[in-house]
């Protein structure tokens, strides 16, 4: 399993904002993780990257322990928070060779087949000396996913990647996500079920910190229960 969890709980003091929760989740597949906003997405995403500690239940990334063996799993993992913090006074390129630096991958320095081949995957090539405050919210996209992938990670988990973009960017990051599932598991969240439905092949919904649905997009769609849990998760 590329990553598994069992009986995940994080609490805030009286408040569950994952509520015992499991699943596991395949090299190859891409998967939303869908759910309102507040229903425990980002809480369970920041535990799965070892952002945050967990009150209990376990989360394993290619086997390792996040507890355990928390700097190897980072090292398997590829993250694009919601947020996507960025420095916005360096420039793509200073930038994406820092975030090399800081994984210490000694093979990706400014001018090395490897970055180009980053930038060039993550359509950054007109933009990559340009200062990153210069760039639309959309190219800024694309920069944090490249930091993402740049030490070329197992495990890609994206917070509301396409959040804020217009449709043209949103079809672009679309493409370079689905793209990225050819040889990666990526663990996609969103709480617009058409973002999911575009993008991935099966599906887990999260309300109020409890699991409530998990199949493939094709056997939800067949059931008919996608749209109709989702659109009472929303009215809620």
């Amino acid at each position: 399993m590329s990553i598994e969890i069992n009986n995940l709980t994080k609490v805030y003091r009286e408040q569950k904002a994952v509520n015992n929760i499991s699943f596991t989740i395949n090299k190859g597949e891409i998967v939303g993780f869908l759910g309102p906003n507040g229903a425990g997405k980002s809480t369970t995403l920041k535990i799965i990257t070892g952002y945050l500690a967990a009150t209990s239940g376990t989360v394993k990334v290619a086997g390792l322990d996040i507890a355990t063996h928390p700097i190897e799993c980072k090292q398997k993992i590829g993250y694009l928070p919601e947020s996507n913090p960025l420095y916005n006074d360096m420039y793509v390129k200073e930038y994406l060779n820092f975030i090399a630096g800081v994984h210490r991958n000694k093979t990706l320095v400014i001018g090395h087949k490897s970055l180009e081949e980053i930038i060039k995957k993550v359509g950054l090539q007109l933009e990559q000396n340009k200062k990153i405050a210069q760039l639309s919210k959309g190219y800024k996209q694309r920069v944090g996913l490249a930091a993402a992938l740049i030490h070329q990670p197992e495990v890609l988990i994206l917070d509301e990647p396409t959040s804020g973009l217009d449709p043209n960017q949103i079809i672009e990051i679309r493409n370079l996500i689905k793209e990225q599932g050819k040889d990666k598991t990526v663990l996609f969240s969103s709480h617009i079920l058409q973002e999911v439905t575009e993008i991935c092949n099966r599906i887990i919904i999260i309300n109020k910190g409890i699991i409530v649905a998990d199949d493939s997009l094709e056997n939800l769609t067949k059931k008919g229960s996608l749209e109709s849990v989702f659109s009472k998760l929303t009215a809620q």
